[in-house]
């Protein structure tokens, strides 16, 4: 359904705002895919509307949604609101495109990805989860979960990005991190006392750790470069993202095509965003997700339970594919992320006209894939707002990988970090279900800005005796 030239039918609402408040409004309902349901009733799965100042065309086609992720022929560029652009700069991963973005995800895809960093960083997860779970023992009040996945998570991303353990500047991190994370959804005015001025500066603190850092390391490694020990510094495995970008300066350093040391150190700090957002999240939901299903949380725990067992008597230590190997588990963390729709949309702005499936999106025009749309309709998953590990027994496993489940985006950005959060999350679960019976208290999921519980998820626990 489209109008004479091609272009999705649909509502640019009033002047300026367009549509933005009913958009915002159902993101603070259980159902935020209520704007986009309305509106594919009425103009079908691909239409247009006016979101936060700008007229953009949404689709909810699995289909459409795949070929702009794809962006074969580079028709498509990053767009975001002005505050994301703003906060995090020109050279951001978001904003640059063609060969170094490719390049980039690669090479950080293929770290994040490999097994040897997987056998390293599993026992640093398993030391983080058992140090927060074992402090839930000591707590006579309430446990509330969003916070308590954080303190877990921040500590692996800071070690996977830079190898900062405990001490002042993860602490620093930390908080400034929290403060500049703020600003990610906020009116674009940078002055003194506005939001997205503090966040601005706080990412200038954060800035200058990892400049530091980085610094430290170039010293480092020119130093092994001129005593000789060259080629075994680069041979070996990288130790974390600042490593494998380094390496790129220096392969590079005689090209013009080096990556200068403050795009690296804009880089690591842009890879804090998704990592912290989005595996505590996911972590807190299944929570929520498990409590709100005994007979998941049932299975959930027999299924570990053996396997802890089986470690017990072994006195064998945890290999990180024992982890992704519980079935069941893996079916749990697929549900929670099919639900939870941390990533809820990508958008992304035309460079010409581009037509998929009988629609035109006009050059200039922004595009928004919705994933919830998508991973909550009937035509894909029956019975869609019922949490069912199960489903994905009769589904396969192959089904991660269609059109119809992108909880960690598709095409060729991809969340180069998607298997280390799998592994992440089943850690936690297996130690959680293993350690601790719980019992939640009632609490609501917001959408808007960004998926987070009402009240930060609170449980009381008691522990399991094996």
């Amino acid at each position: 359904m489209e109008d004479k030239n091609g272009v999705p039918k649909g509502n640019l609402g009033w002047p300026f705002i367009g549509e933005t408040l009913d958009f915002v409004a159902s993101g603070y309902t259980s159902r935020p895919v209520t704007f986009m349901d309305k509106r594919k009733s009425l103009y079908g799965k691909v239409f247009k509307t006016n979101i936060l100042g700008t007229p953009i065309i949404v689709s909810t086609d699995p289909d459409v949604n795949k070929v702009v992720l794809q962006n074969h022929g580079n028709a498509f560029v990053p767009a975001y609101p002005k505050s994301i652009r703003e906060l995090l700069g020109k050279s951001s991963i978001l904003q640059i495109n063609g060969n170094l973005q490719r390049r980039l995800h690669a090479l950080l895809g293929g770290f994040l990805r490999s097994p040897q960093l997987k056998s390293r960083i599993t026992k640093d997860i398993e030391n983080s989860v058992k140090l927060t779970l074992s402090s839930w023992r000591h707590m006579n009040n309430l446990v509330y979960v969003q916070e308590e996945t954080k303190k877990i998570t921040f500590q692996i991303l800071v070690k996977v990005l830079m190898s900062i353990g405990p001490g002042d500047d993860l602490n620093s991190l930390k908080k400034e991190f929290e403060e500049f994370i703020k600003g990610l959804i906020c009116l674009p005015i940078k002055l003194p006392g506005t939001r997205l001025y503090k966040s601005l500066k706080a990412k200038e603190k954060m800035l200058k750790i990892v400049n530091r850092i980085v610094e430290e390391r170039k010293l480092g490694m020119e130093m092994m470069s001129d005593h000789g020990d060259d080629d075994d510094e680069k041979s070996g495995a990288a130790n974390d993202a600042v490593d494998v970008l380094l390496r790129e300066y220096f392969v590079e350093s005689n090209e013009k095509k080096s990556l200068p040391l403050d795009f690296i150190s804009g880089n690591i700090v842009e890879m804090m965003i998704p990592g912290e957002e989005t595996v505590p999240m996911a972590m807190t939901l299944a929570v929520k997700f498990l409590s709100d299903s005994p007979a998941a949380l049932k299975q959930l725990m027999e299924e570990n339970m053996e396997m802890k067992k089986q470690k017990i008597e072994s006195c064998d230590d945890y290999t990180w594919t024992d982890y992704t190997s519980l079935s069941f588990t893996q079916n749990v963390i697929s549900e929670t992320l099919r639900m939870a729709n941390i990533i809820n949309a990508v958008w992304r702005k035309a460079l010409k006209d581009v037509e998929i499936k009988g629609y035109l999106i006009p050059q200039g025009w922004c595009v928004l894939t919705s994933f919830t749309s998508v991973h909550m309709d009937e035509e894909n998953y029956e019975n869609p707002y019922h949490f069912d590990p199960w489903r994905w027994e009769k589904i396969g496993g192959g089904a991660v990988n269609n059109n119809n489940y992108t909880p960690f985006g598709g095409g060729q950005r991809l969340c180069p970090g998607l298997d280390l959060s799998r592994l992440e999350i089943s850690i936690f679960l297996h130690h959680l279900v293993t350690t601790y019976g719980w019992v939640a208290e009632k609490d609501d999921i917001v959408h808007f800005p960004t998926v987070k519980m009402k009240k930060k998820l609170p449980i009381t626990v008691a522990p399991i005796r094996i």
